[in-house]
């Protein structure tokens, strides 16, 4: 019987293979020993943000990160019939998720918005590169209760007081919370420009959008 710390590193390294399969033989592996959110934050995420490293790097290219994010998205799917009642699918709260406009980063907000699904949440990632607007047109059209606001460069960093200062504007900053994130975002970032909280991972957001919306 593998220990917690060899099915986390199979599972890492499954993800880190960018192969599906690879990825649901060891996720069915691990569904005996581990809670399925165990599961996806100390396995596929970690191999995951694994991915985004080689992939800054230049180790690994685009389509493999496509591939890596598919195979983890099948491996959370395979275990949905495992969560808690209503785990899955209650109505904890919609949250829109993106990265902000001039920002191509992807891989981050992709775990965060993975993870915020997994937790319950109703998600809509509506990627990268968004245009302001855009976060508040579908935060309208979905009625959500929080944006998730990424950036991963200093110089798309104001794109998040911009989507704040949007929300005041439309009188809609009341209703909605937002949750920033991103290399260069700090707590004091999120003070500054009037965000509800910074999370510095997807364990963080998840646990901050609980502490806001629950």
């Amino acid at each position: 019987m593998a220990n917690k710390e060899e099915l986390f590193k199979e599972l890492s390294d499954a993800i880190i293979s960018c192969k599906k399969d690879n990825v649901l033989a060891a996720v069915e592996k691990a569904k005996d020993e581990l809670d399925p959110s165990e599961i996806i934050e100390n396995g596929l995420a970690v191999g995951m943000n694994q991915v985004g490293i080689l992939f800054e790097r230049g180790k690994l290219f685009l389509p493999h990160v496509m591939m890596a994010a598919d195979a983890m998205n099948a491996g959370v799917e395979s275990l949905k019939e495992l969560m808690p009642e209503g785990e899955g699918d209650s109505k904890m709260g919609i949250i829109v998720n993106g990265t902000v406009e001039g920002d191509v980063h992807d891989i981050g907000k992709s775990i965060v918005s993975t993870m915020l699904q997994s937790a319950g949440f109703e998600v809509y990632d509506i990627g990268r590169d968004v245009p302001i607007r855009n976060f508040i047109e579908k935060a309208k059209e979905v009625g959500a209760n929080m944006i998730g606001l990424s950036a991963l460069m200093t110089t798309t960093l104001p794109g998040q007081k911009e989507v704040i200062e949007l929300l005041k504007e439309e009188g809609m900053r009341d209703s909605i919370k937002v949750m920033i994130g991103g290399a260069p975002a700090t707590t004091a970032w999120a003070e500054k420009i009037g965000a509800d909280c910074y999370a510095e991972n997807a364990s963080e957001a998840v646990a901050k959008a609980k502490e806001l919306l629950l």
